[in-house]
């Protein structure tokens, strides 16, 4: 079965501090937790949350370790430390199942690395396929004498090599998804021979494997970069009509190419047929036969007809699946890649309707900021005890926010808010130019009460390109009375709206019970148990 998704997180923090949590082991319960994080601490603005095992630290697999090695490990990491995480219910589910965490395949879901709560650069390895052309792959392979590893030399310029994006002295790391790293050159040679007339190759440059040697991180597929690879699952994004999406899910294993391995190991596969001409379906780009692989980002392999059947009427009227056509299929499991990888690189960038869509909305012939048509919203949110009852999203080093994942029944939902809308304003502040930092500390300085003035991205694309400024001035009404005084004074302040719907509540550091331990800076309690152990990082 595929692998939990673990998250990547990299914390940093300054001389003398914390990375504001505590590491703990309780009895009668599995793995290394996650607790009493620090509001407004490094782990808590980098999205770790109560509950969660650390699975490894800085590419160390320590689920089996003996806590205070844990604990050594992210001490001694110094400024900076990698941690590999699951969330409570992913690790006992994956416990439950016997799912082996330290095998690198367990980690194919991985979402994007974070730094502190943004998005990290971190250097990527890369997925290349080759198909053998008439002159061969075009590269050669070397190793230098003291230097660990085999290289790509004599890379031809446009040959098949450079063309699947190979790059001169890169490190092979698996071909076709076998680790090669402790290979001889006779034998990489060898396997290369034996693939046949298609490579599929995980290739590190020289900075990128710098980065996952500092910090101690075994290249895998889970680390790479899916860009360079010709065929490219689809990402169908559909609005619901009256009549629905317009297309038949169906489920019959028997009818699958029987190369594929899902129908070899009997694994339930879901394929699209009898789409309507021009339903939702066709414009997003679905044909006969695609494979669906995940509905809104979760895979749907193991499910049931009637369970994915569930899950897409669970989204409302948006949906968005994941597919593959058969040729994608086969690159895709020639190296062994989750589907998913592709799905995780798209999504830091805000979803995009396919153009046809767009095109059917007729523009104003004479755009007139006094005939607008496409109006933003302001929406008023009045925070419950599960929060505000949304994401917030943007992109590193890009300016503007935009809404995701509205809890259907939340705060936000209530208000109008609706996934893809774009942050325009504030209470009352124009956050267009801001950075997500500075948007996430004008929510947390809100207090219980929260007005943003939102446009759906159609509405804000079109407002722009006829030079209108979105303001509450577009709504016909006065907005001073909806927009309240940010609350400076507020305490339990959270740098993303996404904890406040996630994560359980947590006692502040200094109030909560902690068992005694080698750390110092850990306090005592009788009522802890006297098999947990609690370290302050």
């Amino acid at each position: 079965m595929a692998g939990p998704k673990l998250r990547i997180i990299t914390l940093t923090k300054r001389e003398g501090q914390g990375y504001g949590f505590y590491l703990r082991v309780e009895h009668g319960e599995d793995g290394h937790l996650i607790r009493a994080l620090e509001m407004g601490g490094a782990a808590e603005l980098a999205g770790l949350k109560d509950g969660d095992r650390i699975i490894r630290v800085n590419g160390t697999f320590v689920d089996r370790m003996e806590h205070s090695q844990v604990a050594d490990l992210v001490r001694k990491s110094g400024m900076s430390v990698t941690l590999h995480v699951l969330g409570e219910e992913a690790y006992k589910t994956a416990k439950a199942n016997g799912v082996n965490l330290a095998e690198p395949q367990s980690q194919s879901g991985q979402i994007q690395p974070t730094m502190n709560g943004v998005s990290a650069p971190a250097a990527k390895a890369k997925l290349c396929y080759l198909p053998k052309a008439s002159s061969g792959f075009g590269f050669s392979l070397k190793s230098t004498k003291g230097t660990q590893g085999i290289f790509m030399t004599d890379v031809v310029s446009g040959g098949t090599a450079d063309q699947a994006g190979v790059k001169l002295n890169d490190r092979i790391v698996e071909i076709n998804s076998e680790n090669v790293e402790n290979l001889s050159h006779d034998q990489i040679v060898q396997k290369v021979k034996a693939a046949g007339d298609k490579l599929m190759l995980l290739l590190v440059d020289e900075d990128t494997d710098k980065f996952f040697k500092s910090k101690g991180i075994q290249p895998s597929m889970s680390h790479a970069t899916v860009r360079h690879l010709p065929h490219k699952p689809r990402i169908a994004d559909m609005t619901k009509r009256s009549d629905g999406y317009g297309f038949v899910l169906k489920e019959d294993p028997k009818h699958a190419d029987p190369t594929f391995i899902h129908a070899m190991l009997g694994r339930l596969c879901h394929y699209i047929g009898e789409i309507d001409k021009g339903s939702p379906a066709e414009r997003a780009g679905l044909k006969n036969m695609d494979r669906l692989v995940a509905v809104n980002g979760q895979e749907i392999d193991n499910c049931r007809h009637e369970q994915v059947v569930e899950k897409i009427s669970q989204q409302g009227n948006k949906c968005s699946l994941l597919v593959l056509d058969a040729e994608t299929e086969k690159m895709y499991k020639l190296g062994g890649v989750s589907p998913l990888l592709y799905w995780e690189e798209m999504k830091v960038s805000p979803p995009s309707y396919p153009a046809h869509e767009a095109e059917a909305i007729p523009a104003p012939a004479v755009p007139a900021p006094a005939d607008v048509d496409h109006k933003p919203k302001l929406c008023r949110l009045e925070k419950t005890a599960a929060g505000f009852g949304f994401h917030l999203n943007g992109i590193q080093g890009v300016n503007g926010q935009y809404v995701k994942e509205v809890v259907k029944g939340g705060a936000a939902d209530r208000a109008g808010l609706e996934d893809d809308d774009i942050v325009v304003e504030v209470n009352g502040v124009n956050v267009e130019m801001s950075t997500h930092e500075e948007v996430v500390n004008l929510i947390r300085k809100s207090g219980d009460t929260l007005v943003l003035l939102v446009a759906e991205r159609t509405a804000y694309d079109r407002l722009k390109a006829q030079g209108i400024a979105i303001t509450p001035q577009l709504l016909n009404k006065e907005p001073s009375a909806d927009v309240p005084a940010p609350a400076y004074a507020q305490d339990d302040e959270r740098k993303d709206t996404e904890s406040d719907n996630e994560r359980p509540a947590t006692p502040p550091a200094q109030t909560r019970s902690r068992s005694s331990s080698s750390s110092s800076s850990s306090s005592s309690s009788s009522s802890a148990s006297d098999a947990s152990e609690d370290e302050k990082l």
